[in-house]
């Protein structure tokens, strides 16, 4: 039986505290249950298949155009996570998040937009520190990137890493970058249950604990300055509509469809991050509002492409932004040379 909203934001509260305070693992699903979910992860993983191919290399400026008419700086993005964040599954640069999103941004600000993406497939929320070394140890504090977004949380189930260090290493993430002057906007852990060959009882206990897990990450990244975009499952419900469509050929990742189904909820958060875009009031028609911050991540976590930022005090601010269509995006000089080498 699904948990209520409510029980939602019970679980996700003491995770989120037992991450704060150093806690260790949470029980949330039961012994047996557990050695059941990963026999099935087993037996999914034969179906699934997955892909070791290297994401396409989407580094550079985007926005080349707006160069001649904006004299200063461009925006400097960064990107941090997991295979997602990479951009695994596609084959060509400018169908990763981070293309698509640096292409959209640059349109949006009329502005260069320089990418930078640190994030590693595989990684777990422990690799974030390393990434984020990689990431501002070469340059100067002056010049760290405007806005970092990340997309983590999904090897953490798969993997087993207990909830509350999972938190912690976010957490710890989203407070470093704060205070280097950065702009934070993560997308929480997938609905890990609308992976199409994942049959039951591992779908439930997996977009559980997914869930789960993207709630305490919400009250985490919130208490520390940062904005949130749910994933869900895999950012809305046309995943779950249009599995052959929007997942890719090793029916895990997204396919470029998916991607810029993805980059589509995220880009107005980025927006709004970065001041490019009014912080509307909330709308009720839109079942937006002013929520304590456990039960706003609990209402994001079960829907997709839901945005929570911090307010004064244990309040939340939960908006179900109006996505837009992205213009296409572009590759670099450099990106167009290497192109042959993803086909």
């Amino acid at each position: 039986m699904p948990m209520s909203k409510a029980s939602s934001a019970r679980v996700a509260r003491r995770i989120a505290t037992a991450a704060a305070y150093g806690g260790g693992g949470i029980g949330l699903v039961g012994g047996a249950a557990v050695g059941l979910l990963f026999t099935e992860l087993q037996l999914a993983k034969r179906q699934i298949g997955g892909s070791d191919d290297e994401p396409p290399q989407a580094d550079g400026l985007y926005g080349d155009a707006f160069g001649r008419l904006y004299t200063g700086r461009p925006l400097r993005m960064a990107f941090l996570g997991d295979s997602t964040a990479a951009g695994q599954g596609v084959h060509r640069s400018r169908q990763t998040p981070g293309a698509l999103l640096a292409s959209a941004l640059a349109a949006v600000a009329e502005r260069p937009v320089e990418l930078r993406n640190v994030a590693l497939s595989g990684a777990m929320s422990d690799d974030l520190e390393r990434q984020i070394t990689l990431l501002l140890s070469a340059r100067e504090p002056a010049t760290a990137p405007d806005v970092c977004v990340i997309m983590i949380g999904a090897n953490d189930v798969t993997h087993r890493m207990s909830p509350a260090r999972s938190v912690r290493y976010l957490s710890d993430a989203v407070a470093r970058l704060r205070t280097a002057g950065c702009e934070v906007v993560v997308g929480t852990c997938p609905d890990l249950g609308s992976v199409e060959p994942v049959g039951q009882p591992l779908r439930w206990i997996a977009r559980r604990l997914s869930r789960q897990l993207a709630a305490a990450q919400t009250i985490a990244v919130v208490e520390e300055g940062g904005r949130t975009v749910s994933l869900g499952d895999l950012l809305g419900p046309e995943f779950s509509a249009n599995p052959r469509e929007l997942f890719g050929p090793d029916n895990y990742h997204p396919s470029a469809e998916g991607y810029a189904t993805a980059a589509m909820a995220v880009l107005p958060t980025l927006c709004t991050a970065l001041g490019l875009w009014p912080d509307e009031r909330p709308d009720s028609r839109r079942r937006e509002g002013v929520l304590p911050v456990a039960r706003a991540a609990a209402e994001a976590a079960a829907e997709g492409g839901t945005e929570v930022a911090g307010m004064r005090g244990p309040w939340a601010l939960l908006k179900h932004r109006r996505r837009r269509r992205l213009p296409p995006a572009e590759e670099t000089t450099w990106q167009r040379e290497e192109e042959p080498e993803h086909r």
